[in-house]
């Protein structure tokens, strides 16, 4: 069945990979919002959306929108009528918000509820999902993985924002009834990401032979860890998402109509054995350096843990973090223009 889905942030790394999965695997149209800013690259769509038929490629429309300001009559009638909405834009460098944390109020926070006042007005809306982080939950002892409605601990203005537009999303769900969920993913990565992100970082330092950092804990005998995902498996967690029967679910414990779901990589991996695994990948010896991550980049955390038990229960899990952190290195290597922007 045909259905016309709204992504924000279309030209940003996961959202991108969304589109590619949606172009692939369903015959629905997509309209994307971008402002087409520090996160959002035009290039990644138009490479994945030029690698399909003329007749494909006509089903995306891309709409120049900044959400800190309200969408205009004019915008919406840009994007017509819609069944589905997919809020992936965001600031989301941890570091950028720490510099400039009113910016990310204004893109997270201001942002989220624009979008939101423009889903509550759309006749015939048959969800709207929000992207999250696991960062809201703020760092994990060892043996604990988060449950999706734990309390929150950010630990940054990021994170902040983020918990910030999770409780608009709920507010609206409860006040208008808008039909809402919300993900929390975790480290996710792929092609086209960024090169400031850890992976594609530590792939141009291997292969420029540059030493490596890894944060640890404050001895330097801890790397910190993450359950890495590749984003085409949240690409087809969302997809599973807005197909499944939310009736089958229990009712939410605490009482709220908006369901959240974890979308957990399938591995915990430490960030000095994944260097490792990437200079391997090279034919390399790692160079590599530990700093204690607290005194290095404050507002950052040694672990984040979700527990994954609720998506497996409905049916979907990732693939292993191993097989496709293979192939988009190579990938990676191959497509080195990646490395430069």
């Amino acid at each position: 069945m045909s259905k016309k889905i709204l992504i924000t942030g279309g030209a940003g790394f996961i959202a991108h990979h969304v589109i590619d999965k949606i172009l692939s695997k369903t015959e629905w149209e997509i309209v994307t919002l971008d402002r087409l800013d520090f996160s959002g690259n035009l290039n990644r769509l138009n490479e994945v959306v030029s690698s399909y038929d003329d007749k494909v490629r006509k089903r995306v429309k891309v709409v120049y929108h900044d959400l800190k300001a309200e969408l205009n009559p004019e915008i919406c009638a840009s994007i017509g009528k819609i069944d589905l909405i997919a809020h992936l834009a965001a600031g989301s460098h941890v570091d950028r918000s720490i510099k400039f944390p009113i910016e990310f109020v204004k893109d997270n926070v201001l942002g989220t509820a624009h979008i939101l006042d423009f889903a509550r007005k759309c006749d015939g809306l048959e969800r709207f999902a929000y992207f999250s982080t696991d960062e809201i939950f703020g760092p994990a002892p060892p043996g604990i993985n988060y449950k999706e409605n734990d309390r929150y601990n950010s630990t940054n203005p990021y994170s902040a924002t983020k918990a910030a537009g999770e409780e608009l999303v709920v507010a609206y769900e409860n006040t208008y009834g808008l039909p809402s969920f919300i993900t929390h993913t975790m480290n996710v990565f792929g092609e086209r990401q960024n090169p400031e992100k850890y992976i594609p970082m530590v792939i141009k330092k291997v292969r420029d032979n540059e030493l490596v950092t890894v944060h640890a804990n404050s001895a330097k005998t801890q790397a910190g860890s993450r359950h890495y995902i590749h984003a085409e498996d949240v690409a087809n967690a969302l997809l599973f998402l807005f197909n499944y029967d939310f009736s089958l679910l229990k009712a939410d414990e605490t009482g709220a109509k908006c369901q959240k779901f974890n979308i957990v990589g399938k591995d915990e991996i430490d960030n000095l054995e994944l260097a490792k695994f990437i200079a391997s990948c090279q034919n390399k010896d790692l160079n590599y350096e530990m700093v204690d991550f607290h005194s290095q980049r404050p507002g950052h955390d040694l672990r984040y843990a979700l527990d994954g038990a609720k998506m497996k229960d409905m049916g979907w899990t990732p693939d292993s973090a191993y097989d496709k952190l293979k192939s988009t290195i190579d990938w990676t290597l191959k497509n080195d223009r990646w490395l430069k922007i």
